[in-house]
C-alpha cells in the first residue's frame, strides 16, 4: 500500500466490492428490450424523488443541462440576471450563461465558503428573476433568507444541489425547499453513476412538465410534435438503473464519508490546517473534504512527491475566467471568494477510502507543518 499512488478520488474499490450488483444493472436493462425512456429511467426518478419527498423528478443526461433546463423551465430568459457565488465549478455559470441570462456574483462566509446571504437583497434588481445558491462540498446554504427574498420580489429559487446529496439542514434535505432543485450525478459525486446524467426535482407539476418537454426536443413522448425547441438530454438507461443501485447505498457512502471527515478532523487537530466547519444546523456529506492554509503549493507538491494527489476545487472562481471577462467583474470585487481560492486544497475523501491510505495523507501532513 505504501508503495501506491493515493488518488483523491478513486471508483475501483468500490466497483470490485458492488460488481455483480452493478453487472446485474447492466443486464436489467439489456434484457428489457428498451434502451431509451425505459422503466429504469422512471423508476428512478420516482425513488429519487421519494427519497427527497418531493413529487416531481425529471432525470437529464448531466448536472449543467439539469441547472440549465431548470431555468428554462422557472421561466429565466435572456437578459434576466440570475444571483449565484463564483465559488462554484464553472457550469453552475455556464448553464446561466447558456439561457442567455446574466449571473450576478455575491461573496462568500469566510468560515464556511457558502453563500453570503447577507449580501443577496443588495444585488437584487429589477432585471433579478432568480436566486441561485450552490450547496458546495457537501453542505447546505441557510435557505430561509433567500425563501423570503424570493417571496418578497416574485423571484424562483433554484438550489444547485450536485455536491450535497442527502445533506440536511435544520432536517431538511438539500433539494426539497426551492422552486426546483438541480443535482449533478458525476461518477465523483456523493451520488455518482458510472457515467454522465443528472435531474431535477420540483414541486411544481407544470414545471416537471415543461422540463419533461425540454428534455425531449420539446416535445411530449407520444405525440412527435414540437411546442417549444427543446433539447436531446436524457438520461441512458443503464446510468438510471446503476443510480437505482446506488441510491439504496446512498445513506451508507455517506456515513462512510462523516467516518472519513472525522478521522481527518482528529488527525490534523492542531497542525495549523483550518479543516471543515459546519454552518449551525447543517448535516455534512463531505462530498469534498476542504482544507486551507497559505502554504498550499508548498504542501500539494511535497505530497505529490509523496504518492499523494490532491486537488484544489476551486482554484480560479468564476469571475476571473477569461470566459466570463464580458461580465466585468476585476479582480477585488469579491475578496471573500478570491482569498479562499488562494489557500483551499482538497484531501483525498472517497466512501472505500482505505484507513491506511488516509493515515498516510494524516502522517505526511502532520509531518510537513510541523517542520
Amino acid at each position: 500500500m505504501t508503495d501506491e499512488t493515493i488518488r483523491v478520488w478513486d471508483y475501483l474499490t468500490e466497483y470490485e466490492q458492488e460488481r455483480d450488483a452493478l453487472m446485474g444493472a447492466v443486464d436489467t436493462v439489456f434484457r428489457s428490450g428498451r434502451l431509451v425512456f425505459g422503466d429504469s429511467m422512471r423508476a428512478f426518478e420516482e425513488e429519487f424523488a421519494a427519497y427527497h419527498d418531493v413529487p416531481h423528478c425529471v432525470s437529464v443526461d448531466n448536472g449543467t443541462n439539469a441547472v440549465k433546463l431548470a431555468l428554462q423551465a422557472l421561466g429565466v430568459k435572456p437578459g434576466d440576471e440570475v444571483i449565484t457565488v463564483s465559488n462554484t465549478a464553472a457550469p453552475t455559470v455556464v448553464a446561466i450563461d447558456a439561457v442567455g441570462a446574466v449571473p450576478v456574483f455575491v461573496d462568500i462566509d469566510p468560515d464556511t465558503y457558502l453563500m453570503d446571504t447577507a449580501a443577496v437583497e443588495a444585488a437584487i434588481t429589477p432585471r433579478t428573476t432568480c436566486l441561485l445558491p450552490v450547496h458546495l462540498y457537501g453542505q447546505c446554504v441557510d435557505l430561509a433568507p433567500l425563501e423570503a427574498l424570493a417571496d418578497a420580489h416574485g423571484l424562483r429559487l433554484l438550489e444547485d444541489c450536485a455536491q450535497a446529496h442527502g445533506a440536511r439542514r435544520h432536517g431538511r434535505i438539500a433539494g426539497s425547499a426551492g422552486h426546483a432543485a438541480a443535482f449533478s450525478f458525476y461518477p465523483t459525486k456523493v451520488l455518482g453513476a458510472y457515467g454522465d446524467g443528472g435531474a431535477v426535482l420540483t414541486p411544481d407539476p407544470e414545471v416537471a412538465e415543461r422540463l419533461r418537454r425540454l428534455r425531449y426536443y420539446g416535445m411530449a413522448e407520444r405525440y412527435y410534435v414540437v411546442e417549444t425547441p427543446g433539447h436531446n438530454s436524457r438520461l441512458d438507461e443503464v446510468q438510471a438503473e446503476i443510480l437505482r443501485h446506488k441510491l439504496r447505498r446512498l445513506d451508507d457512502y455517506i456515513a462512510a464519508r462523516r467516518a472519513i471527515a472525522a478521522r481527518y478532523a482528529e488527525g490534523l487537530a492542531g497542525t495549523g490546517l483550518t479543516t471543515p466547519r459546519l454552518a449551525p444546523g447543517n448535516d455534512h456529506v463531505y462530498y469534498l473534504y476542504v482544507v486551507r492554509h497559505p502554504r498550499r503549493a508548498e504542501i500539494l507538491g511535497a505530497l505529490a512527491t509523496r504518492g499523494i494527489e490532491l486537488t484544489v476545487s476551486y482554484r480560479w472562481p468564476v469571475h476571473t475566467m477569461s470566459g466570463f471577462r464580458h461580465l466585468g467583474r476585476k479582480p477585488g470585487t469579491l475578496p471573500v471568494t478570491e482569498a479562499m481560492a488562494e489557500e483551499i486544497f482538497s484531501l483525498p475523501m472517497y466512501p472505500s477510502l482505505p484507513v491506511a491510505a488516509q493515515g498516510r495523507v494524516i502522517t505526511a501532513l502532520r509531518e510537513l507543518l510541523a517542520g
